[in-house]
């Protein structure tokens, strides 16, 4: 018998194939905010038109803008961001641009309602392994226009590194989920190559660890199975045609529904826990770690999934193949990096990424039960 429990979160709408600017002023109007903060990409602002485009349509609404924020979203730039929100007394901040940047804007609403004002201060608001930390609620919230296809604009959580101890760190509550979300395939034609293939190869792992997770349900199941199948025939033609609008606008609609299982319970595996130390610690782009680790991780979990694999294989256009030799042709394919090699991450540095995953929320919650480092480190020699 199925249990479970499913939380809806706390977005208001998804709005598709719209241009941007025009989807935002209408947000803005729905919402009745007038000072609105941008948090956007610095590439699309200092080398395209498309911020100076919403900043004109939103007129005196657009309050300031910050296009500083780094890589895996460290705790300085993200005070750095609450203080001009704050200076500028931001209603609401609309975010255009990749998941650093999402990420960015969430931590800033909790810093924006709990007062802080240094990195340090960071301490109080972020989850730990036990009791959360008592938070006022955010409510300074989020307008998200995604540039890349990783997903986490439809989650609660926020992943912000503490520089100090090169880990990355969760941020918390069911308002950070973004009011809504604006999925523009237009804006994404500025998005360079391998940014939207790898970012689309980590909406594919969401799928897959949804679908292979021991606690995976048919409600999540449904949605990941269907963003699997869309991300898995769009991708590829997003690869032939940069052009293609509407490969586009199916990658973003698999990366939607490709965070299902998350948002409904559905824990993901080592994939992704590994995956938060390769980021933090070396800097290897979200994308790139699912490229690097996803294959590996299924072949090493087979032996307690086998049967829940093969829904994988079969969503990808692949039945009574491996799942993990599928997700590896179809990641070569689309030319990303295949090695933690490749990545620059070298076997002399398996032991600390192996401890360190340990203490992520996902490992221990793997599909195949991992009791310590040294099963992570079998993992890793496959991906080698």
């Amino acid at each position: 018998m199925h249990k479970g429990r499913v939380v809806f979160g706390a977005m208001d709408e998804v709005v598709f194939g719209r241009p941007a600017s025009e989807a935002l002023v209408e947000q803005l109007n729905r919402l009745g905010t007038t000072r609105a903060f941008l948090m956007v990409s610095g590439t699309l602002n200092r080398e395209t038109d498309v911020i100076e485009n919403i900043r004109r349509v939103l007129g005196p609404r657009c309050a300031g803008t910050f296009d500083a924020m780094p890589p895996h979203t460290p705790r300085a730039a993200v005070v750095t961001a609450a203080d001009q929100a704050r200076t500028v007394d931001a209603d609401i901040i609309v975010t255009v641009g990749g998941g650093s940047i999402t990420d960015g804007a969430k931590a800033v609403q909790l810093c924006l309602a709990n007062d802080i004002r240094s990195p340090d201060d960071i301490d109080r608001i972020r989850a730990g392994r036990g009791a959360s930390p008592q938070l006022v609620a955010p409510t300074v919230r989020q307008i998200s226009v995604p540039t890349t296809i990783a997903g986490g604009e439809f989650s609660a959580t926020a992943g912000v590194t503490n520089e100090n101890t090169k880990v990355k760190e969760a941020l918390r509550h069911p308002l950070l989920m973004p009011r809504a979300v604006i999925l523009d395939p237009w804006l994404s034609l500025h998005t360079p190559e391998w940014l939207w293939l790898s970012t689309g190869i980590r909406a594919v792992d969401h799928c897959v660890e949804g679908i292979c997770s021991r606690e995976a349900h048919p409600y999540g199941d449904a949605q990941a199975l269907k963003g699997l199948s869309m991300l898995s025939q769009a991708l590829p033609r997003v690869k032939a045609d940069p052009n293609d609008l509407d490969a586009r606008m199916d990658c973003q609609i698999g990366t939607w529904l490709s965070t299902g299982p998350l948002a409904s319970g559905v824990p993901m595996g080592a994939s992704h826990g590994v995956g938060y130390v390769l980021g933090a610690e070396f800097g290897v782009p979200h994308g790139y770690t699912s490229c690097v680790m996803l294959p590996s991780v299924m072949r090493w979990n087979k032996s307690a999934n086998a049967e829940r694999q093969a829904l994988v294989a079969a969503a990808m256009g692949h039945p009574n193949d491996d799942a993990g030799d599928v997700l590896d042709a179809f990641i070569r394919g689309l030319g990303m990096p295949r090695s933690l090699r490749e990545v620059k991450v070298g076997p002399e540095h398996f032991d600390r990424i192996s401890h360190q995953a340990m203490a992520t929320p996902w490992v221990p919650r793997n599909p195949r039960k991992i009791d310590g480092p040294a099963q992570v480190r079998e993992i890793l020699e496959l991906a080698a």
